[in-house]
């Protein structure tokens, strides 16, 4: 049976564009659906997100082509000091222990977005932009899908496999009637940037409170790219003081490590829960990244768990189209899925556990989390499979780009 495409990949983000691009030199007849503009995509004040990028992420980007074009944009983080704020306990990574460059990077969200779509536009794909996917359908040989585009007019095509990488409100998801399993945290992100008297050296603070935890990512020069987690209230008061008032709180939270600290950016709050789907495949289509999991930013898991479903289900892609087999074959989706249900129970697993366990004012469960920091600290062995897990390369999976 002849289809439109051989694979429709719904979401023009960084999960979606990734894919795309990992599969550029596999001569499949790709489709990229995206509901939104480049404009809007561009303009969209989501762009100004820091995102802390593992090693390991990193290193796939580079295998993809993606990350010579942005490395200028980054800030590497060469250490991690984590701390409990009224406590002794704290913990040092550092990239230098470990013998590598950096532990990650920080890159605003828009500069990697824009850059990989602009990739994406360069390769054979057709990037379908202001497109929604009004239905879908899988058949036993092809999933059809019907497209609403912004004139209003239809459009009906079909394809081997459909990719479901839209997001946390998954339009795909939602037609395919996958359930979610939901955990409220009753807490609230504040993000913004600030300006430091003293340089960041490179330094990444995840400094724990009763209420939730406070990252602040070295971004250029001396400013680096808070996450505040505090209560819904909290939050709420916080956005409606004055940017003084509100620096003292964020002072009085973080300490002088940095020496003061000046806004220099605006403040925005995002809700937080862990969102995870209870299932990724469903006929000829399945669902990667936010469309699957939303996880707390407390450890920066989030894209880095999303790259990884990216990864394996390009190798996957890639091994059917060189045996010419189905890309929509049950028993290969259904191996992906396993595959990456194990990761995402142990990734989201650490991060749900971290959240609990630092995010009280309970004595016993302080004196206890606090005698660990401190141990972790002085063990080289436990510091190296913590590094590891940061760097996001605990597990290795298949590089992008990697198919000769």
């Amino acid at each position: 049976m002849q289809h439109d495409y051989d694979l429709i990949i719904v979401g023009a983000g960084l999960a979606g564009n990734c894919l795309a691009l990992a599969l550029k030199d596999s001569g499949l007849r790709i489709a990229l659906v995206e509901a939104n503009s480049r404009e809007q995509l561009r303009n969209s004040p989501a762009g100004d997100r820091a995102l802390a990028l593992a090693a390991g992420t990193v290193e796939l980007l580079e295998a993809l082509g993606a990350w010579r074009g942005v490395a200028d944009k980054a800030t590497a983080i060469k250490n991690i000091h984590v701390s409990d704020r009224g406590h002794f306990g704290k913990t040092r990574l550092s990239a230098a222990d470990q013998g590598v460059e950096a532990l990650g990077y920080v890159i605003v969200a828009r500069d990697i977005e824009q850059h990989v779509a602009d990739l994406v536009e360069q390769t054979d794909a057709a990037c379908l932009y202001q497109c929604r996917v009004a239905g879908l359908m899988s058949g036993r040989d092809a999933v059809n899908v019907s497209l609403k585009q912004h004139d209003g007019s239809s459009l009906n095509v079909s394809a081997q496999l459909l990719v479901g990488a839209d997001g946390g409100n998954s339009t795909v998801r939602k037609l395919l009637e996958i359930p979610q399993q939901v955990t409220e945290y009753g807490q609230t992100a504040l993000v913004t940037t600030v300006q430091s008297a003293l340089p960041h050296r490179n330094t990444a603070f995840e400094r724990f409170t009763e209420f939730g935890p406070l990252a602040m990512l070295p971004v250029t020069g001396k400013q680096s790219a808070v996450v505040w987690t505090r209560t819904h209230e909290q939050a709420e008061t916080l956005l409606s003081v004055n940017d003084h008032e509100f620096l003292t709180e964020l002072q009085n939270c973080f300490g002088y490590r940095l020496g003061e600290l000046k806004l220099a950016a605006p403040r925005r709050a995002f809700p937080l829960s862990l969102i995870r789907a209870e299932g990724m495949v469903s006929g000829r289509t399945v669902i990667i990244g936010n469309a699957v999991h939303q996880l707390h930013p407390v450890a920066g898991q989030g894209f880095n768990l999303g790259i990884r479903d990216v990864a394996l289900l390009a190798e996957m892609l890639l091994e059917q189209q060189l045996r010419q087999a189905d890309l929509g074959d049950p028993a290969a989706l259904r191996s992906y899925s396993k595959q990456r249900e194990q990761d995402h129970s142990k990734t989201i697993g650490f991060t749900d556990n971290v959240v609990k366990l630092f995010s009280n004012s309970n004595l016993p469960l302080a004196a206890v989390r606090n005698a660990g920091l401190t141990l972790l600290d002085h063990l080289p062995f436990a510091k190296q499979l913590l590094t590891r897990h940061a760097m996001g390369l605990a597990d290795r999976l298949p590089k992008l780009g990697d198919r000769k």
